[in-house]
């Protein structure tokens, strides 16, 4: 089945994606729109752009969360042709910009032992830079509307974005919430993520629509308690490391599984040891 964008709040639409079950929000003004995201390839990209007309006919300015194959290798299909401009935080646009290859080659590796189909497409996908850089906050007026593009810290990346629409109490977390499974560490900054989603936890009120990178929308008792994990977290792992415990021994006793938290403590570790 098509995936087709829905309401969630005033003039703010979430898209579905099936596949990797990544959400894609859009904001619509009196002549505007923004869409938050742009998943993985041309294809999938090209059904979102069919999805928004399908919601407005505004043209639309772009905003990545982070620069992660499934919210931005569908930039070059939805920007269009002149493209429209891309927000992103400035280590995003960098990496796409200067490390395209890397890119492409990282998300095919990732992909390619259960979705080969999927990895095949990820190699071939032209990638499209960020026009328009954020480094801590930027606000964009679409149709009117208020937006705010924040950069609260380092936590799933360096270079996580969230969407702050106030005018309908929504917030696009990007992938600093995860609900259809355990935050992804790989890229991460486990200890300092609990502080990035503390500043999160500022923009919300308790009617706050939380729109997580993947999965089903929250409300920020849900982020309060995914904080309080991730503060478990990087309590545990600097009292491995200052203990001289081995980051396995973390990864046991840790939230969101074994396999999770030994990424997470191994880059806690390189972190306190001044690698990270």
């Amino acid at each position: 089945m098509t995936a087709r964008f829905v309401e969630v709040a005033d003039r703010v639409y979430v898209l579905r994606e099936p596949l990797l079950d990544v959400n894609v929000t859009l904001v619509v003004g009196d002549d505007a729109a923004l869409v938050v995201d742009t998943l993985s390839t041309a294809g999938q990209a090209a059904g979102l752009v069919a999805a928004a007309r399908a919601v407005t006919p505004h043209p639309w300015t772009i905003v990545n969360t982070h620069h992660h194959f499934d919210h931005c290798f569908g930039n070059a299909v939805v920007a269009g042709d002149p493209a429209r401009p891309v927000y992103a935080h400035e280590a995003a646009a960098v990496a796409l910009r200067d490390r395209p290859d890397e890119l492409r080659r990282a998300a095919y590796e990732e992909m390619r032992a259960d979705r080969p189909e999927l990895a095949a497409e990820l190699a071939g996908t032209r990638l499209l830079a960020p026009t328009h850089v954020v480094r801590a906050e930027t606000v964009l007026d679409v149709g009117g509307r208020r937006v705010v593009l924040r950069h609260p810290g380092h936590g799933h990346t360096d270079a996580d974005l969230v969407v702050h629409v106030p005018d309908a109490d929504v917030l696009v977390a990007g992938d600093l919430v995860e609900q259809s499974g355990p935050p992804a560490f790989e890229e991460s900054y486990p200890l300092q993520w609990p502080d990035a989603l503390a500043e999160v936890l500022r923009l919300t009120t308790p009617g706050t629509v939380v729109v997580p990178g993947h999965g089903e929308l929250v409300d920020p008792e849900f982020v309060r308690a995914q904080h309080g994990q991730l503060a478990e977290l990087s309590w545990l792992i600097r009292a491995g490391h200052t203990g001289g415990a081995p980051p396995e021994r973390v990864a046991a006793e840790a939230p969101f599984g074994a396999r999770a938290a030994l990424t997470a403590a191994r880059r806690g570790y390189a972190e306190l040891d001044g690698a990270g």
